[in-house]
């Protein structure tokens, strides 16, 4: 137990950064501060997003970012009384305090529910798109035989895994697009006896890019909807994405991740006389990349023309020209798995991650 506190536990005086990278080292989205025996606060991954959309830096104290407010327990409560405070909160840990603010335990939600107990999330209803139209260049020669959205990930497929995440908040009706070896598609889920989704294809009869199959379905979207290629895995809430897109009234909102990319070299910053003005030795830069989940509006779909060719990008590029909002809600660089490539495949069926 002692272990387990200590890994999640930071000093405030800790990056933003690195506070992020420990969460995804430890599997935890909620950090616990202390001095000593004195509790601080709690960070959570909502908090870290909330300043990476505010383009606070990175390399800022995570003490510059703490809220106020904590959820905690006392430890004069009953163990029937912390359950109850869990099934409140539905935080993954509560800290337990002396009423001088002395931390004395902590209590783990793990250890208060059978594994088969999962909070309950907002059930949202919506929509979702899936391109499962593309080749899968990335996989060959695996995909020469089967169809991307049917390569297994454990004892499912790829598509399959996906869906399931969506199923967590509600979102069951998916409308699936398919060109490369469609029928094979769509014979394994009409004699796949365990289906539990409510899915129809439509049918691409040319390449149309990752945006230009929306506008053969215009007429059966008339709500908000996810979009998502069908190599992408995201380990976030897509309740807590949907809150941020409706918050901000955006039209469009591309989940990013964070992509940290240290420089092998000496960075050298130099004046206009060439003269070095400072040395930076192996440099770390954050990015943040679209991972190819999206949340659009209805209205979007204007502006897709019908039979065209084009990518989501190129949608995106668009809506810009028009000042549409469009929205980044960042996600930690290991809450995003990219399975679209070999080495990306087999480094997730190695660590299993696919099944959190």
């Amino acid at each position: 137990m002692k272990e387990r506190i200590n890994q999640i536990t930071v000093s405030p005086t800790m990056s933003i950064l690195a506070a992020l990278r420990r969460m995804d080292e430890v599997g935890y989205k909620l950090l616990l501060l202390r001095d000593g025996e004195i509790f601080l606060g709690l960070l959570s991954v909502g908090d870290i997003q909330r300043a990476i959309i505010k383009n606070v830096d990175m390399s800022a104290p995570i003490s510059t970012i703490l809220r106020k407010e904590f959820l905690t327990c006392s430890d004069t409560l009953t163990r029937e009384e912390i359950k109850r405070e869990f099934l409140r909160a539905c935080s993954v840990f509560m800290p337990i305090l002396t009423q001088d603010n002395r931390l004395v335990d902590v209590a783990f939600w793990d250890e208060f529910f059978p594994s088969e107990y999962v909070a309950v999330r907002d059930k949202l209803g919506l929509p979702v798109v899936i391109m499962a139209g593309g080749v899968g260049s990335r996989l060959q020669p695996l995909t020469n035989v089967i169809p991307k959205p049917l390569v297994p990930l454990g004892k499912k497929t790829m598509i399959e895994t996906i869906m399931d995440r969506f199923l967590s908040v509600d979102c069951s009706r998916f409308l699936v697009s398919v060109n490369y070896k469609a029928n094979l598609l769509r014979y394994y889920f009409e004699h796949e006896s365990t289906l539990r989704y409510d899915i129809s294809f439509f049918q691409e009869t040319k390449p149309m890019g990752t945006a230009g199959s929306l506008s053969l379905i215009k007429d059966q979207l008339k709500s908000t909807f996810f979009v998502s290629n069908c190599d992408s895995l995201i380990d976030q809430g897509f309740d807590e994405i949907l809150a941020y897109h409706r918050s901000n009234s955006n039209e469009l909102t591309i989940v990013s991740a964070l992509k940290h990319v240290r420089l092998a070299y000496g960075s050298l910053h130099t004046g206009d006389d060439g003269l070095l003005k400072r040395l930076e030795e192996k440099p770390e830069f954050v990015f943040k990349v679209n991972t190819g989940v999206y949340i659009l509006e209805p209205s979007v779909l204007a502006d897709i023309h019908e039979g065209e060719f084009l990518n989501m990008t190129d949608l995106i590029d668009r809506l810009l020209s028009r000042n549409s909002r469009i929205g980044c809600f960042p996600v930690s660089e290991g809450s995003w798995i990219d399975i679209g490539s070999w080495a990306e495949y087999q480094s997730v069926l190695e660590s299993g991650d696919f099944n959190g």
